[in-house]
């Protein structure tokens, strides 16, 4: 079997779906597929293209014996609503045109979270007469409304048409949460070309350890109790509630919080902590992909959070599992759903109320305080790690690619 795969995030950058794409492709590739990627030089969330990288009409690496095929577009950094639709729709074409070329796929795949990736996707399967899969990330464009980015409008009517037509289209379709399936059902789509395959985490490099020494002394963080928010800083994360809890545990010495990661969110934090003058935050920024465990390890909770709108009760974050994967507590405020439901069926962590700073502190403080329980929480987040194994969820993905 042939996969040819667009999405227009993969490593080197390294957001929940780059990660998933290539930690799945690379097991496919295990399992003797043959995979072929599309995408673009790499440039999230910044906007600005890695090192080493150029924005070129096309070039072809291989990376872990998967095919990488990245094409030129139109580059913006992870903000504003006409300027990311430019950028998506350039990718739009010039993965189409760059999916032309590609011999003898045996099944075409498009990812979300935005959808003109899947309209590539789906055009080449109409020209080249292949199936389409569409790989359902985000209840696209209701999420662009729920973070507040966009008030609904002729546009979000006509990207929502686009939605429909693209589920109707698709051969199969993988969402990647129970409630998007629900979702689509609901909705007219027959429940029969829906498959869930949740997002996991790759066991092999996420593991219990102990903190890396040399970035502890870095950050100064050598026996302090760190609260870690780690990953995408995106206007749906209300990182400004996190900033609010580190603000009311000014005082206490021995926690500090920690934030890791890029994008349209990432700005606000840093003027937040300043303009608070707060000296228990240490913000890292972006960091390489390949850094992130040593980053995890500094860590002795995580914090997984989202805004207080009923859209994200569908949503289950990919930090989550990676938390697990490092025996992490989690920490989880987003609307009660699917993501919360884990915490709880794992007992990997304590739930509070998504934009509660309050309970947020009342939380960290319990674990701070409370060693048995703390140990307790994180020996299960470790153990309900097996579940969520990405190689486990690749050969599922694989197998369901298969039969379409």
């Amino acid at each position: 079997m042939h996969i040819l795969f667009l999405t227009d995030n993969f490593p080197p950058e390294g957001n929940a779906p780059a990660t998933r794409t290539y930690e799945h492709a690379r097991e496919w590739v295990k399992q003797g597929y043959k995979v072929t990627i599309i995408t673009t030089a790499p440039n999230f969330p910044e906007g600005k293209v890695f090192p080493g990288y150029k924005n070129s009409w096309f070039t072809k690496e291989f990376i872990d014996g998967i095919e990488v095929r990245r094409v030129k577009t139109y580059i913006t950094a992870n903000e504003g609503f006409v300027k990311r639709i430019l950028d998506y729709m350039s990718f739009m074409v010039s993965g189409f045109f760059a999916g032309l070329f590609v011999k003898k796929p045996t099944v075409i795949v498009g990812t979300s979270p935005q959808f003109f990736t899947a309209v590539s996707a789906w055009a080449l399967s109409a020209v080249r007469f292949k199936p389409f899969v569409f790989e359902l990330r985000d209840i696209w464009p209701a999420s662009i409304t729920a973070v507040g980015a966009m008030e609904p409008s002729f546009a979000i009517r006509m990207l929502e048409k686009l939605e429909m037509f693209l589920y109707k289209r698709a051969d199969k379709i993988v969402a990647v949460t129970n409630t998007f399936k629900s979702e689509l059902v609901a909705r007219g789509i027959t429940g029969d070309k829906i498959d869930v395959v949740l997002n996991g985490v790759d066991l092999s490099k996420y593991k219990p350890t102990t903190k890396d020494s040399a970035l502890s002394d870095q950050y100064n963080l050598t026996n302090k109790f760190v609260v870690g928010y780690v990953g995408t800083h995106g206007l749906a994360h209300s990182l400004e509630t996190i900033v609010s809890a580190a603000e009311l545990l000014r005082e206490n010495k021995e926690i500090v919080f920690l934030f890791a990661g890029g994008g349209a969110g990432a700005d606000l934090v840093k003027k937040l902590v300043e303009d608070k003058q707060l000296t228990n935050v240490k913000v890292l920024g972006r960091q390489d992909k390949s850094l992130m465990p040593k980053i995890w390890s500094l860590c002795d909770v995580s914090l997984v959070h989202l805004k207080d709108v009923p859209l994200f009760k569908s949503v289950i974050p990919s930090k989550i599992f990676e938390s697990m994967g490092m025996g992490l507590p989690i920490i989880i405020g987003v609307p009660d759903g699917e993501a919360t439901e884990i915490v709880k069926q794992t007992a990997s962590g304590l739930v509070v109320e998504p934009e509660k700073a309050e309970q947020m502190v009342d939380a960290i403080l319990k674990l701070h305080n409370n060693k048995e329980l703390y140990e307790k929480l994180a020996e299960s987040s470790y153990k309900g790690a097996s579940i969520y194994d990405r190689k486990i969820l690749a050969t599922k993905l694989g197998s369901v690619l298969s039969k379409v």
